[in-house]
């Protein structure tokens, strides 16, 4: 378990440390100033010496089976990269929604629709040596996963709830509109692609996301009203 401490301003690092005392497979690294996601997870990724790569948040979850199932799932169907549907929870930890997932995607899949929660992925390094994600505020993860399905065919997910996300008004990719733009900012300026190619797949994802937030509001107003 490598602990990447991103300059935080309560008792993480201490307390991480205490078990890095007594557990030597858990090491703790703090960076010298707050330096994003990206930094923080390539510095993990620099690191780390296991097979399998997988990402948690410090606010998000792994249910006890997660690592488990999924490792399972590669060794039997020899899959590279896979990832799973996950829970929405708030900030008390209550659940209130889940996120499902396709049984397998490919490149231009997730151009059209980010289906693949960092929370829940884990890919093969023995696959795809070591491959860090983009230096981006934000879709670093997205940046990520496509560069594996530049060399995968596919990403293979397990509908079942492996994870749970916590869903805070203040965090980073609460502001949909700026996430809107970090999305395009990966099309055009990480993945080069074309202004068509980038208008084609920008529309799948704003209508995906329009859809996904906005029909479940329709639904309940018309439960009321019914």
């Amino acid at each position: 378990m490598i602990i990447v401490d991103d300059c935080s301003t309560d008792c993480s690092a201490a307390v991480v440390r205490a078990f890095s005392d007594h557990d030597p497979r858990i090491k703790l690294i703090t960076l010298s100033f707050n330096s994003g996601a990206a930094v923080a997870r390539n510095k993990a990724i620099e690191l780390a010496e296991g097979r399998y790569i997988a990402f948690l948040d410090s606010d998000d979850l792994w249910l006890p089976q997660k690592l488990e199932k999924q490792l399972a799932i590669m060794k039997a169907n020899d899959y590279s990269f896979v990832f799973s549907a996950y829970d929405k929870i708030d900030q008390e930890g209550h659940v209130f929604g889940c996120v499902g997932v396709p049984d397998k995607v490919s490149y231009a899949d997730l151009l059209k629709i980010p289906s693949i929660g960092c929370l829940t992925a884990i890919y093969d390094t023995d696959y795809f040596e070591t491959v860090y994600m983009p230096l981006i505020r934000k879709r670093q993860d997205l940046g990520l996963w496509l560069k594996l399905l530049k060399k995968a065919n596919y990403a293979y997910g397990l509908n079942e709830s492996l994870a749970q996300y916590r869903v805070r008004t203040d965090s980073i990719s609460a502001n949909k509109a700026n996430a809107a733009m970090y999305t395009w900012l990966l099309y055009r300026e990480v993945e080069g692609l074309s202004l068509i190619k980038s208008c084609y797949y920008f529309t799948h994802y704003a209508v995906n996301g329009l859809l996904r937030t906005k029909l479940p509001a329709l639904a309940r107003v018309l439960g009321v009203l019914n």
